[in-house]
This record gives structure tokens, sequence and C-alpha cells, in this order.
């Protein structure tokens, strides 16, 4: 009878694996499948805002390598950080007279907005970006979150490697922002 028993123990431990085996086998599957149509889906989503930011002119050199500040900075930038980039945009000034621009009535700092992104939506974050917002043309600056804490540095590294590539795959000019050089 104890033989008996412990056959019908191992079959059934025999059973329950095989039905794990069986439906973690199922899960990979679907989660490759998964991953490959949201591989495409990210891939035409980088296609059409590619496309979509081409209609931005390209960069003006000369206009963008004279400001001295990212508070001067007129282009959207991205700030890289450990978890998520924050997004800068200076809105058009809605007020198209020369009268007062950059004066206390009109500063630039109440026309700019931050918004955090995920970094796999910075594609679509830039495209929804008004071409009236790209004076200098098809350029970004980038800079590193400041006060970065020494464990978070790897990864905001690779944040950064990551931006740059999502922009250059857009089309866009990278513009590594960095204080110590900017004032020269």
């Amino acid at each position: 009878m104890i033989l008996k028993h412990s056959a019908v123990s191992v079959l059934l431990l025999f059973c329950v694996c095989s039905a794990v085996v069986g439906v973690s086998g199922c899960t990979r599957s679907t989660s490759a499948s998964e991953t490959r149509t949201l591989d495409v889906a990210q891939q035409k989503a980088m296609e059409q805002a590619r496309q979509e930011l081409e209609l931005i002119p390209p960069p003006s050199k000369t206009r963008y390598m004279a400001v001295r500040s990212l508070s001067l900075w007129e282009n959207p930038y991205v700030t890289v950080q450990g978890g998520m980039v924050t997004l800068h945009v200076v809105t058009a000034d809605a007020n198209t007279s020369n009268l007062g621009v950059g004066g206390m009535l009109r500063p630039l700092g109440a026309r700019r907005q931050d918004l955090n992104v995920r970094l796999g939506e910075l594609a679509a974050a830039l495209n929804a970006v008004p071409e009236n917002s790209w004076p200098y043309g098809r350029v970004v600056a980038v800079e590193e979150a400041h006060e970065v804490p020494t464990s978070a540095r790897p990864e905001v590294r690779r944040n950064m490697e990551s931006v740059m590539k999502t922009l250059s795959d857009l089309g866009v000019v990278v513009y590594e922002w960095n204080e110590a050089t900017a004032g020269k």
C-alpha cells in the first residue's frame, strides 16, 4: 500500500510540474510575441515622429552656439535623470511685436514648461512640441541632472546615452550641454 501511495504522489507531482512547465512555456511565447508586437509599434511610432519632426527646418548652428545659458535657450531641451527625463519647452511669444521682448513684462521663463516624461515616450513628447517652439531649428540641448547621487550616476549616464540615440534616430541634432564649457 505504501508503494502505491508513493507512486501516486510521484505521478501527482509529475503532473503538477508538467502543468507548471506547460503554463510557463505558454507565458514565455506569449510575452515574446507581445514584445515583438511592442517593438514593431515602437518602430512605427518612431518613424512617424521622425517624419513629423522633419517639418522643422535644420538647425542654425550660429544661433544656438551663441546661447550661453539654458535659461536663455529657446528650443526644447532635456534634463536626463535616473528614472525619467524632463523636457523643457518654451512656447512661442503670442505678442509678435518687438516691444518689450525678454523684458519684465514678457519674460522668457514665464513661457517655459517643464514636462516629466518616461524615457520611452520622449519621441512622442518631442513630436507634440509645436513647430514655433523650435527657433534654432531641429536641435535639442541635453544635460545631465545636477547633484546626482554617486550611486545613481551610472543609470543617469546610460539614460543620457539612450536619449542621445533616440534624438539621433529622430534626426534631431544633439547639443550636449555642459555648464562649464557653455560660458566660453
